[in-house]
């Protein structure tokens, strides 16, 4: 999500001005998409329901969304509310399995993780069972839409740290922080995940 959503965006938004709508949901449908998917149970269906209703409530609750406290970054305030969504879905079809408690402590995980980003990083694995690949999905999946983007561009795209720097007008220094913040996260994320999952990553 490059999008910047800053005060005036916001403004423009609660005006109803059909553009800054347009902007919020194409910055944010696949972010969304791909946070509530393994959240959900994996069940497109229901995971569509989520951010579709995730997306109206955004545009319905938009004055609550406080742009200078985000730091102009709508996501997390997205993503608090598809978890709402979430537990409202669940609890609707009964799930078998307590999706939400299982994920509602994986967030506080998570969070407790991020705040350790500047630590030393994990040394790099080889993934090779099938349910350790699975997993690569779901954590990036949870990553913020930053460090995700980061890695998709570098090692899913193929591109170079140069061509990476010259498309978001920074230097490669910059670039080069952000991919070691970026798999660092992955790793701690993964690691996270499995853990709570019950999964023992391949060494």
């Amino acid at each position: 999500m490059q999008a910047n959503f800053d005060s005036h965006w916001r403004e423009c938004a609660l005006a109803g001005q059909a553009e800054a709508v347009q902007l919020l949901a194409e910055a944010a449908l696949d972010a969304l998409f791909r946070f509530c998917f393994h959240r959900i149970g994996r069940n497109r269906h229901l995971c569509e329901e989520v951010v579709q209703e995730t997306m109206l409530r955004a545009i319905r609750e938009l004055e609550h969304y406080e742009p200078a406290r985000a730091g102009n970054n709508i996501f997390p305030w997205l993503a608090g509310l598809a978890r709402n969504e979430i537990r409202r879905v669940l609890a609707r079809e009964k799930a078998t399995v307590s999706l939400e408690s299982l994920w509602d402590k994986m967030d506080r995980d998570l969070l407790a993780l991020y705040e350790r980003l500047e630590a030393a990083p994990f040394a790099d694995d080889v993934l090779r069972r099938e349910e350790t690949r699975e997993m690569v999905g779901a954590t990036m999946s949870q990553l913020p839409p930053h460090y995700r983007e980061a890695l998709e561009a570098k090692y899913v795209l193929g591109q170079s740290v140069r061509d990476m720097a010259a498309a978001l007008k920074v230097s490669e220094k910059a670039v080069e922080s952000q991919l070691t913040r970026a798999r660092r996260a992955f790793r701690e994320t993964f690691l996270a995940l499995t853990r709570n999952l019950g999964i023992e990553p391949a060494s």
